[in-house]
């Protein structure tokens, strides 16, 4: 029984709603961007339409709308559907979930949608809670996620689902929903009739960076604060600049963008482009991204793609790294900008690399030998007794300083790791391993 001190439910005023929230499209074809998924006699959509939807994962960059996709395929399945977020549910509201949808598809023979929010959120036990009743069919999973599922979600339930991959919007996709939100006088901004031009429209499209969330949000706080000498808010670029801060980029120090930028900036260099490196570079520095971490890079690189080709780089490299850990940012950028621009520009050999993998591999996979007698200190009367450095050669006594010593173990030697190249200083150091290669030729014979 209602109390009489129960206040009715008072609807929200439009105005305090999200301008976001209000145009989030209500039809499959209202859906900007993702024409590859849905479009028109696409497999996604034919599933949905025809209500024939299996468990799917979908992946993609924040605004791109994984989230409506969940609430259109609510509103068109004849399914129970059961949204939460990875973020506020916890393992028990993962039980009861799959408790009453088991019981649902026992009584009335209903199977359930749920559709989880960041479902990378949650860790591998309470992903486990889902696998007999996908198994099972009692429940149909959709789970929307940033992150890059090979990695958050585990194989069990991932190979039980299929993966759809949503675009960031281009900018032409992000303006089709501006303009529609500028119009809409239902759900949009259309009674407020405002005027937006060409180049504000562009430069908050280009702002968004893919993300019609952002694109809206930033729409709707621009008409908040426009001026209206004709009665009607009045966008153009000044405004913007006014309004806007600085432009965030899409970054995860975390995640996958974090490693998909990290591998860029190092086949930029190793390609010997210094444009695209400092960009990518200039992206992670930007984005936040930790600059020692980025030093580090650059070291490693230094000896794995430029070696002894330039033996300047990795000196240039560590460098860099000293002169971040000592000025910091911003003023530490150029620094990193510098070598990382000097590493493109370099002489590129990966023989240290190679060498190295080889070298390794053979101390992994042949008998570990001894060291020869002959390269150990005789330290004590014993090790002498033993012949310890017996027949060693001082290479400062021989001439051109070079003995005709093998210093592999026995069952190594004649093998080569190092191989150097015919590029930058390399070329210098095989002509050297060539005549000394040759030395010991000539004392042989």
């Amino acid at each position: 029984m209602a109390s009489l001190f129960d206040e009715p439910e008072i609807p929200p005023d439009p105005r305090t709603v999200p301008l976001a929230e209000r145009m989030r499209p209500k039809t499959l074809d209202e859906v900007e961007g993702q024409d590859e998924l849905i479009g028109p006699g696409r497999p996604l959509r034919e599933a949905i339409e025809r209500d024939l939807l299996q468990s799917i994962i979908l992946w993609g960059p924040p605004g791109t709308g994984k989230t409506t996709l969940a609430r259109l395929i609510a509103d068109l399945t004849s399914a129970d559907f059961l949204a939460f977020s990875a973020v506020l549910a916890g393992i028990k509201e993962v039980k009861d979930v799959m408790a009453a949808a088991q019981d649902r598809r026992r009584r009335h023979g209903r199977r359930t949608i749920v559709f989880i929010d960041e479902i990378h959120r949650f860790n591998k036990a309470q992903q486990d809670a889902f696998l007999p009743r996908v198994e099972a069919g009692d429940i149909i999973l959709i789970g929307a996620t940033t992150e890059n599922p090979s990695f958050e979600v585990n194989a069990a339930l991932l190979s039980r689902s299929k993966v759809f991959v949503l675009k960031g919007l281009d900018d032409e996709a992000i303006l089709r929903v501006l303009r529609r939100a500028l119009t809409d006088a239902d759900r949009g901004l259309g009674k407020e009739a405002p005027e937006a031009t060409a180049a504000a429209l562009a430069m908050i499209a280009n702002y968004a960076n893919g993300d019609a969330r952002v694109a809206l949000n930033l729409l709707q706080l621009a008409v908040a604060t426009a001026p209206q000498p004709a009665g009607r808010p009045q966008i153009d670029v000044p405004l913007l600049e006014r309004t806007f801060q600085q432009k965030t980029l899409l970054y995860d120090k975390g995640g996958e963008e974090h490693f998909n930028i990290i591998s860029a900036l190092h086949k930029s260099m190793r390609n010997s482009d210094p444009d695209a490196a400092v960009y990518w570079l200039a992206r992670m520095i930007e984005a936040g991204e930790d600059p020692m971490y980025v030093a580090r890079r650059l070291v490693r690189f230094a000896s794995e793609d430029v070696g002894n080709a330039d033996p300047h780089a990795l000196v240039v490299a560590v460098a860099a790294k000293d002169a971040v850990h000592f000025i910091g940012l911003p003023e530490g950028n150029t620094a990193l900008a510098q070598a990382a621009i000097y590493l493109a520009t370099a002489p590129k050999s990966n023989a240290i690399y190679a060498a190295y993998n080889a070298a390794a591999d053979a101390a992994q996979r042949d008998a570990a030998s001894p060291v020869p007698l002959h390269l150990r200190n005789a330290s004590t009367k014993l090790m002498k007794q033993l012949d310890y450095g017996k027949g060693y050669r001082y290479a400062h006594d021989e001439s051109e300083a070079v003995a005709d010593m093998d210093c592999l173990p026995e069952n190594l030697q004649g093998r080569t790791f190092y191989e150097p190249t015919e590029r930058g200083f390399e070329k210098e150091i095989k002509r050297r391993l060539n005549g000394w290669a040759e030395i010991k030729k000539r004392r042989r014979e």
